[in-house]
């Protein structure tokens, strides 16, 4: 990875004669102003910030600090010993990502604090100033008072300025899996969505969100509240007072410990972080989550970490004509079909298959209490040759992603990573999707507490040894860490495309995705696997369907990023059909991404150029509501003439009473070319641009 420093610039001011009580307010401001951050210490030693953006108030004053288990907190007495400001300015290139060049431009200010009561303990306090919006971390420091932490709490608080727009998932502490709600931030209820039905497990323990949360101030400001650089810590969920309009940050715990964090000291805590955007479409564009985490530590990666599209022994599982296990005598994962899949792929410019249910253990993967040792993640079923259809893989051109189902049995899983990537090093096979679903063994601990955020993360790291790429399903939410780790590709970590197959509550609503982008998808790639061409599916589920229109399907392929994309329909639905030469066309790794219009839970449209060509991919997206869209292709390169293709809403589409009528039409388009779209409900189109050449 490629990393050009412009510029470092780092001068201190020593906050001399503090008195215990007595503080000065100390301001920081991003580099073009816009976004102030105040801080200062209360009259009872309690550190208080605030955040500006153009002069008013977005955060107002609001307290920091930690309950600690069997000591006093650490949240008050405090005197600033020393402050410290720096700027920084450089431009790095992702390996793989929405854009190649990432500008990472702030302010900094560092706050040192000691309290004034005996013990004397030290906590510092850094702000990072963008001009999207804020990061800040706790450090604690290495000190003679202080040797372990056990956090009870953390009181880091987010005081709004008023009962905003509010797009949010409950903060459970096993599952990102809800759906949205979209409430004025009174209105939200966490509680009420406990115990869903169509949830492998749930636990919603407070009135509380998941992040990342996304609002809209009666202003008309987009504010998105997230973490970044989440390594060795408690998720934080946002715990609501619906009558003060606050947010208090609420750590994932563990039935088995009364607290919530255990570290020794020093440590510094993960980012909590503050979008803010004026227009919905700048929250997309902004890379403030990646840019706070620590730049690459595994070098260049480009000979086995590729970004592709791929097919799957998968969606018809979820469909009901194949299973996971052997003994249903409808076993999806044999040699056969995994070829067919690998002779499809080849044909079509797909670069990979996913196989699940390969390997033994799926007749005893759920519903039982004892799933330690169930799966050992390197035989495979007697229907299944696995080093044959590697084999055939590599003679077509086409790649093996081998699956990892742990059903959540976490210590089998780490017992035997060694093995199970030493067997795909051997083979040559680079990625694995990964899965946790049930609830995590050993017992009391939740998908999201600190010790499966190191499950998680440290399994990332021992792949990395072996060369081996991971999409985590039922995953620690992203925290930009892929820019640290870029074999972290993808992860689920959302409502997915399956619970369009097998959900009893209708599946995924049209507003669903026009809401992810700007919720979801601002932590990092989704495995969202689109491209359903079947959109009612009455052979399979005549109860179920995918709220969409086919072309809406198309334009994921620009909208919801990952670096993987799945063509997730059975491949008989993509035979002979012309939409799927969209499929085959658009790129998965790019140069630039440009949102072109954008309003959260409405409609988005991006562009994307490919990394590789000249090319551009658009993809517009709408919710239930039918709705014209003006395009303006001035971002196109000027003197050039593209050809573009339109996959389009049909004249009567709509995506429950239409859902696959489509148009297909070629025009030239130019960078003064200005174009109308019609967006059926539930719709959306996709465009392909190629320079005539």
């Amino acid at each position: 990875m490629k990393y050009i420093q412009l510029s470092v610039l780092l001068f201190a001011v020593i906050m001399a004669s503090c008195t215990e009580k007595q503080s000065q307010e100390i301001v920081i401001a991003s580099p073009d102003n816009s976004i102030e951050i105040k801080f200062n210490l209360s009259e009872k030693g309690e550190p208080i910030y605030l955040v500006n953006y153009k002069n008013k108030e977005v955060i107002k004053s609001s307290t920091l600090g930690f309950n600690l288990k069997e000591l006093p907190s650490l949240k008050e007495d405090f005197k600033i010993i020393n402050s410290a400001t720096s700027s920084f300015n450089e431009t790095w290139q992702m390996p793989w990502g929405e854009q190649l060049d990432v500008v990472n431009n702030y302010n900094e200010l560092k706050i040192e604090l000691q309290e004034t009561s005996e013990l004397k303990r030290k906590l510092n306090i850094i702000f990072r100033v963008f001009n999207d919006g804020i990061g800040f971390r706790y450090e604690f420091p290495e000190q003679e008072n202080l040797k372990e932490v056990f956090i009870t709490d953390e009181n880091t608080q987010f005081n709004l300025t008023g009962d905003h727009q509010v797009w949010w998932t409950p903060g459970d502490w096993d599952i990102y899996e809800h759906l949205f709600n979209t409430t004025k931030f009174s209105k939200i209820d966490a509680l009420s969505k406990a115990n869903h039905p169509n949830l492998g497990q749930t636990y919603i323990p407070l009135n509380a969100v998941n992040t990342p949360v996304t609002m809209k101030t009666a202003s008309g400001l987009h504010v998105s509240f997230h973490e970044a650089a989440l390594v060795d810590y408690a998720d934080m969920t946002l715990k609501v007072d619906t009558t003060n309009f606050t947010m208090t940050s609420g750590l994932v715990g563990s039935a088995n410990n009364d607290y919530k964090v255990v570290r020794t000291v020093p440590f510094e805590t993960p980012w909590r972080t503050i979008q803010i955007a004026e227009k919905a479409g700048d929250l997309i564009e902004s890379k403030l989550i990646v840019n706070l985490n620590e730049p690459n530590k595994l070098g260049d990666v480009s000979s086995w970490v590729k970004p592709t599209k791929y097919t799957g022994i998968w969606w018809e599982m979820h469909l009901g004509k194949s299973s996971w296990d052997m003994a249903s005598g409808k076993h999806g994962a044999t040699t056969k079909n995994a070829k067919a899949f690998i002779d499809f792929s080849a044909k079509n410019n797909i670069g990979a298959v996913l196989v699940e249910g390969w390997n033994t253990g799926w007749e005893h993967w759920i519903g039982f209490e004892d799933r330690e040792g169930v799966f050992d993640f390197v035989t495979p079923y007697t229907d299944y040759d696995l080093k044959e259809v590697v084999r055939y893989g590599k003679e077509k051109g086409v790649e093996i992603i081998m699956h990892h189902e742990t059903s959540a049995a976490t210590q089998t899983y780490e017992k035997q990573q060694d093995t199970a990537y030493a067997l795909m090093q051997s083979l040559g096979i680079h990625a694995v999707k990964t899965g946790y679903v049930g609830k995590i063994l050993p017992k009391g601990e939740y998908h999201h507490g600190q010790y499966m955020v190191n499950q998680y993360n440290n399994a990332v790291i021992k792949a990395a040894k072996y060369k081996v790429a991971i999409n985590a399903h039922e995953p620690i939410k992203d925290t930009g860490l892929r820019r640290t780790y870029p074999n972290t590709i993808s992860r689920e970590g959302l409502r997915g495309q399956e619970f369009n197959a097998w959900a009893t509550d209708g599946g995924n609503p049209a507003e669903h995705l026009p809401i992810v982008a700007f919720t979801r998808m601002l932590a990092g790639p989704i495995d969202y696997t689109p491209g359903i061409f079947d959109i009612k599916f009455d052979k399979w589920k005549a109860e179920n369907q995918v709220n969409t229109t086919i072309a809406q399907q198309l334009a994921l392929y620009v909208v919801i990023y990952s670096p993987i994309q799945m063509a997730a329909d059975l491949i008989e639905k993509y035979e002979g059909n012309p939409a799927f030469e969209f499929i085959k066309d658009v790129g998965v790794d790019w140069q630039q991404t440009k949102v072109l219009n954008g309003e959260v839970g409405d409609f988005v449209t991006i562009a994307r150029k490919e990394r590789t060509s000249e090319n551009w991919f658009v993809g517009g997206i709408t919710d239930e509501n039918a709705r014209e869209m003006e395009l303006n292709f001035n971002f196109l390169s000027p003197n050039t003439i593209y050809q573009a293709f339109i996959y389009e809403d049909g004249k009567d589409a709509d995506w429950d009473k239409n859902p696959t009528a489509i148009n297909i039409r070629e025009i030239e388009i130019s960078n003064q070319s200005i174009i109308k779209m019609q967006l059926a409900p539930g719709g959306g189109f996709a465009i392909s641009l190629k320079p005539k050449k």
